[in-house]
C-alpha cells in the first residue's frame, strides 16, 4: 500500500499555511467515492502522515484543501477549496502533493 503527505504554502503570506483541513477521497470508475482520512496542517503547513487508515490501494483519489476557511476572515478567497486528483499506479510508493496557494491562484505537483 503507497502513502501520501502534504505541504500548503500561502504565496501570499510567505509563510507555511498552518490551520489548512485536508481530506483524502477514493474515487470509484462508477462514480461513488469513499472517504479515507483527513486531517489539518500543522504550523509548518505539512501533513507528514494522514495515519495508518490513509494506506492507499491502486486508484484514483481526491485530495481536497479547504483553502477558504484558511483565509477568513482576513481575504476572501476565490476559491472555496482546491480539489487535486490524482493516481496511485504503483504499490508502495509515497505519494506528495505540495499546494503553493493565495486567495487568488494555485498551483501544485508531485513533490517527493
Amino acid at each position: 500500500m503507497s502513502t501520501l503527505s502534504c505541504h500548503v504554502l500561502d504565496t501570499t503570506r510567505g509563510r507555511p499555511a498552518s490551520g489548512v483541513q485536508i481530506s483524502v477521497t477514493r474515487l470509484d470508475p462508477s462514480g461513488d467515492s469513499e472517504p479515507v482520512a483527513s486531517a489539518t496542517t500543522n504550523a509548518d503547513g505539512r501533513v507528514a502522515s494522514f495515519g495508518a487508515d490513509a494506506t492507499l490501494a491502486l486508484g484514483s483519489y481526491r485530495v481536497r484543501f479547504e483553502t477558504a476557511g484558511y483565509f477568513a476572515p482576513d481575504l476572501a478567497s476565490f476559491y472555496p477549496y482546491v480539489d487535486v486528483v490524482f493516481e496511485v499506479r504503483a504499490a508502495n510508493e509515497h505519494y506528495h502533493i505540495p499546494l503553493l496557494v493565495s486567495p487568488y491562484g494555485y498551483t501544485t505537483y508531485r513533490g517527493s
